[in-house]
């Protein structure tokens, strides 16, 4: 069992296949990276995520969601996918969509039955703007596929000011008679994705916005839940709120990542970050770094900013980028 100094126990790991996306979304992968920007990088190969994994598997390890960049570029994923099935974890993935297609009958062969899938307007021309590439269609198609073959499928939406918050009450509609679970994400802070609090449509902001057409309902949340869950009646699919930013979900956390190139974070904010890869490669026992990364985790949002947003300085954050963290 992995427990941190405040008591909290880590049974949930994110692993990330790849810091490289076919998409490039600016709160994720800034457009201004250079292209050779990740040319050279060391990245666990997956006999090495494989090993990686059975450790925090021993270790209590329920859950595993696999993350990028995005993860189905990576041209070894399908037997990634595979090797991790063999654990008793819930396994899960985060996508942009484009590629599901190719990989529907790896998911159920994996056991996979839930699919996260990004997808932050449900307007094509937006789409782009947003992404700098001509996918849209191609996603919905996919999202349809998986929804046909009985997938739980959430939408995850990064909701930003004067961008996409005019579409929230679409999503909702979206939900009417499709069985989706769209997440709406708080707009959070990584390096070059030009963070600032004007940019931030708060949890508040999202749920007196949705009031003001539907009547909702709050779902039972779970101890360890990041997403607050709501449902209209009448209603195929439900709604969330991931509110990071301004009503955080610190104290029931339960996550650790793992980055393509081997360093574990304890947090998503964290700027501190312990080598796992090197570790493995010289014959180390990666076993008690895993412990003391846990162990020093900090009480709420890696210790870098509080949940009083409006006076957060972005440029004093420590962190990667968001592609480069993996989810």
């Amino acid at each position: 069992m992995l427990k941190d100094s405040f008591d909290r126990n880590h049974d949930y790991l994110r692993i990330s296949l790849t810091d490289k996306c076919n998409l490039r979304c600016t709160y994720c992968n800034p457009i201004d990276l250079p292209k050779d920007f990740f040319a050279g990088a060391v990245r666990m190969s997956a006999d090495e995520i494989d090993k990686i994994a059975s450790v925090f598997v021993n270790e209590g390890v329920k859950k595993i969601r696999i993350t990028g960049g995005e993860p189905l570029v990576r041209k070894d994923a399908k037997d990634i996918l595979l090797r991790l099935s063999k654990y008793p974890v819930e396994l899960v993935i985060t996508t942009n969509g484009v590629f599901v297609h190719d990989f529907i009958e790896t998911f159920k062969q994996a056991g996979i039955h839930s699919i996260n899938v990004s997808l932050d307007t449900l307007k094509k021309d937006k789409n782009f703007s947003i992404t700098q590439r001509n996918e849209f269609d191609r996603v919905k198609d996919n999202i349809n596929l998986l929804l046909q073959n009985n997938f739980h499928v959430k939408i995850n939406v990064v909701v930003m000011k004067n961008m996409n918050d005019d579409e929230i009450l679409d999503f909702i509609a979206w939900t009417k008679d499709e069985n989706i679970h769209v997440r709406f994400i708080e707009f959070m802070p990584f390096e070059g994705n030009k963070w600032d609090n004007t940019k931030v449509f708060s949890f508040k902001e999202i749920l007196d916005l949705i009031a003001t057409k539907y009547n909702y309902i709050k779902l039972i949340n779970e101890k360890n839940d990041t997403a607050k869950k709501y449902f209209v009646s009448g209603h195929k699919g439900t709604f969330a709120v991931i509110s990071s930013m301004s009503e955080p979900f610190c104290s029931g956390c339960n996550r650790m990542r793992l980055t393509t190139d081997g360093k574990m974070k304890n947090c998503l904010f964290s700027n501190n970050e312990v080598d796992i890869l090197s570790a493995l490669r010289n014959g180390n026992d990666i076993l008690p770094l895993i412990k003391q990364c846990v162990a020093d985790k900090e009480k709420a949002l890696g210790g870098q900013f509080t949940s009083a947003y409006k006076k957060t300085d972005a440029t004093k954050i420590n962190n990667r980028s968001m592609i480069n963290i993996g989810g």
